[in-house]
């Protein structure tokens, strides 16, 4: 069985995704950001070497988060000029 309900709602002006509406996205949201910020500590003891490491996963993750929020919005992406749809 495959849900395709969308998880996050498009935005009202300009281009991609808003806000989540569903769980799921919020749950992505809540990945994304501890994934950006858990790593401070390394970051700040040594800040060459944490971006050296860490530089790559956030690149890696921001990827991944605009590929699932670009599949799950509703409407999918376009340029809105704040008319509804």
């Amino acid at each position: 069985m495959k849900d395709e309900r969308p998880w996050f709602a498009p935005k009202r002006y300009g281009y991609g995704a808003g806000l989540p509406i569903a769980w799921q996205g919020w749950a992505v949201l809540a990945v994304y950001i501890i994934v950006m910020i858990a790593p401070a500590p390394l970051i700040e003891r040594d800040p060459i070497i944490g971006l050296a490491i860490v530089a790559p996963i956030w690149l890696v993750a921001t990827i991944l988060v605009i590929f699932i929020a670009k599949r799950k919005t509703r409407g999918g992406w376009r340029f809105r000029d704040g008319e509804e749809e």
